[in-house]
């Protein structure tokens, strides 16, 4: 049998569910929790609220590391934008990262996603060459997503 981290996840609660089987419920409040009829906000006030919550708009605590690889520097003019490059490398990078830590693709896909706005915001360029650009880039999102599953510093919306 498969030992992915993805495998166990789904053997686990397997295991759990068979341990439920047969046993009644433990709550049976019937009570409803903010029926639809009651909300005063929208969708969008929802999300802002809840990106705001979750820091997603202040990337501080990958910003130097991103400033490592890339720079806004005029001697790097020349050089390809770094948010098209990662978003280029997106796809391989994602994966790898995800084989290596366990961690779901969809919460590596938000961090880059931020990474890259990043990126084009500050109009961030290369500094050194793809090949090596590619290594550094994948140890720290490695870093950042090791960070995020350990200590839970800075969280990803869903």
């Amino acid at each position: 049998m498969p030992q992915w981290p993805a495998f166990r996840k789904l053997q686990y609660v397997d295991e759990l569910m068979q341990s439920l089987v047969g046993k009644p419920p433990p709550v049976i409040n019937k009570q409803r929790v903010d029926p639809i009829g009651s909300l005063k906000k929208t969708l969008r006030q929802h999300y802002h609220e809840k990106r705001d919550r979750y820091g997603l708009d202040y990337p501080d605590f990958y910003e130097r590391d991103l400033r490592r690889l890339f720079s806004d520097h005029p001697d790097y003019s020349q050089n390809p934008r770094a948010d098209q490059y990662l978003s280029k490398i997106r796809k391989d990078v994602r994966r790898k990262v995800t084989y290596w830590t366990g961690e779901y693709q969809y919460t590596i896909d938000q961090l880059l996603k931020e990474m890259i706005a990043y990126c084009r915001k500050h109009k961030l360029k290369l500094m050194g060459t793809e090949e090596q650009t590619k290594l550094d880039f994948m140890v720290l999102l490695t870093v950042q997503t090791m960070n995020y599953l350990h200590d839970g510093h800075h969280r990803v919306a869903l």
